[in-house]
């Protein structure tokens, strides 16, 4: 025996949630995770801008307006009921403040809509991907969504489950990748 010590993937989840819904599937998410990786769950308003210590990074936002909320979607959602939204930082703010080609996780991102919404264009998901991309984070696997009953929720029947099991599914293929003598770990 070498004497090497097989460590666990590290993943952090930034979430960024306004009603709630997806701070619980980020939740969900990181249950899924932990059966294969250490998780870390934090909100994008307190987030630092990188983590050098993960090896994953998923990123968790609702979809507005057809992409990452902005100052003035958050303010609409507080004007609806949402509690407790920090209107100045999101997501949006926290990718833009990741200094580009630091250093170079892999990156996969998920978001929450209404099930009305499941065929218009527009993701806050493929937004932070692509974004996520441009900073050089290379994906892990597609984005997703997962539904909500309306723009308050509650979650769709099943989402919660559907996103422990996504998690569980990110989860393998980060151990499968980081395992790999190319993943040059």
């Amino acid at each position: 025996m070498s004497g090497d010590v097989l460590t666990r993937p590290r993943a952090v989840v930034v979430v960024e949630s306004i009603f709630g819904n997806t701070a619980s599937v980020a939740a969900a998410v990181a249950q899924g995770l932990t059966e294969e990786v250490d998780v870390e769950v934090v909100t994008a308003a307190t987030a630092a801008p990188l983590d050098e210590g993960a090896d994953l990074v998923v990123v968790g936002a609702p979809t507005h307006a057809f992409s990452m909320p902005r100052p003035m979607t958050r303010e609409e959602a507080r004007r609806q009921g949402a509690l407790a939204v920090d209107t100045s930082r999101g997501v949006r703010e926290w990718i833009e403040d990741i200094p580009v080609g630091v250093h170079n996780p892999r990156v996969v991102t998920f978001d929450t809509r209404p099930m009305r919404t499941r065929r218009m264009p527009g993701s806050a998901a493929r937004a932070s991907a692509r974004d996520m991309r441009a900073k050089g984070f290379s994906p892990l696997a597609a984005s997703t969504s997962f539904y909500v009953d309306d723009v308050r929720g509650p979650l769709a029947e099943g989402e919660l489950d559907r996103a422990r099991a996504w998690g569980t599914r990110m989860g393998s293929v980060l151990t499968a990748v980081t395992a790999s003598p190319a993943a040059g770990r």
